[in-house]
This record gives C-alpha cells, structure tokens and sequence, in this order.
C-alpha cells in the first residue's frame, strides 16, 4: 500500500503535508504535488494533514488513474520538503469536480 494525491489537489496545493512526512516523499508540480509510489513507507502521517483531504490510502477504489499520475510524475517534478503559501484562491477551487481536465498541469514546481 502507499499513499497517493488525488484531483483535490490541483490548485488548491496545500503544503501541510509534505512537513510531516518522515522520507520526504513529495514532489511538486505546477499546480498540485505527488507522492512517489516506490519512497512512501505507508505511514499514513500526511492523511489527516491535508486540509483539501487529498490524500488517500491507494486501497481506496478507483484510485488506479491518481497511483499512475504520482508515479509518473515523481520521476520528474522536484522534491518539496517544507511548507510554502497555498495559492491565495485555493479554497475557491476546494471540492470542484473536474480539475483534472481542466486545470492540471505537468509543468513542474520549484521544489526546495
């Protein structure tokens, strides 16, 4: 089992959850941040942190496509281990449906 961030995310971004976690695991895009498949040790501390709850455990359902979109793009956006400002408008794009196809990005973030 491991981790992943879902659609949530995407231009809400909040960084809460790459502070606690313990191998950081988190990488960051444009818009919205990763956790690495292969790096994350299951230990759940990230969950409860997000404040968009974008963050599942991958024995949710139908989270196939969210494990093959942080898989990927772990591979090339930077590591982000401490905690930046979320986008000013993130609460305004918190719960919308459809982000994906409209918003996201595979651009990378600055990281640290």
């Amino acid at each position: 089992m491991t981790y992943v961030v879902t659609e949530n995310c995407i231009k809400c971004k909040y960084t809460d959850c790459v502070e606690v976690c313990p191998v950081d695991c988190f990488y960051e895009g444009d818009n919205m941040l990763v956790i690495h498949p292969d790096e994350c040790i299951d230990c759940g501390v990230c969950e409860p942190e997000c404040p968009a709850d974008a963050i599942k455990p991958d024995t949710e359902p139908g989270l196939e496509k969210w494990l093959e979109v942080n898989a990927e793009y772990a591979k090339s956006w930077p590591n982000i281990t401490q905690k930046k400002e979320s986008p000013a408008d993130a609460k305004e794009f918190d719960g919308m449906e459809g982000k994906f196809e409209k918003y996201f990005s595979p651009n990378p973030g600055s990281g640290d």
